[in-house]
């Protein structure tokens, strides 16, 4: 794969996110603050930015999204979970919260 190929795909994924992120804050903006880990200063700029100002943020070499498992322990406890698969699901919910939890606490002190 070439590096102008990688480019171009790592720009379609930033605009699809972006796309995806103001499409998630109109129609639950408290949800999604919580699953995207935004502030309310950051989800009221993204949701205001014109179509044409997300295509010029998404044309940049670099991924505007990123994992939210910082910790390679937690998504080893995802992904190797021998419990049911029903549960899987609250566990990677209650993960998350923990996360974003202790993100805030971060953020506060």
């Amino acid at each position: 794969m070439t590096t102008d190929t990688i480019l171009d795909e790592i720009q379609d994924l930033n605009l699809s996110y972006l796309l995806l992120v103001q499409r998630l804050l109109g129609e639950d903006r408290a949800s999604a603050m919580f699953r995207l880990k935004l502030t309310e200063e950051m989800a009221e700029l993204l949701s205001t930015l014109s179509a044409k100002q997300l295509s010029k943020l998404s044309r940049t070499n670099q991924l505007l999204c990123r994992l939210c498992y910082d910790d390679a322990d937690q998504l080893r406890k995802l992904t190797h979970n021998q419990r049911e698969q029903g549960l899987s699901q609250t566990h990677a919910a209650l993960l998350m919260a923990a996360t974003s939890v202790s993100d805030a606490a971060l953020q506060e002190g």
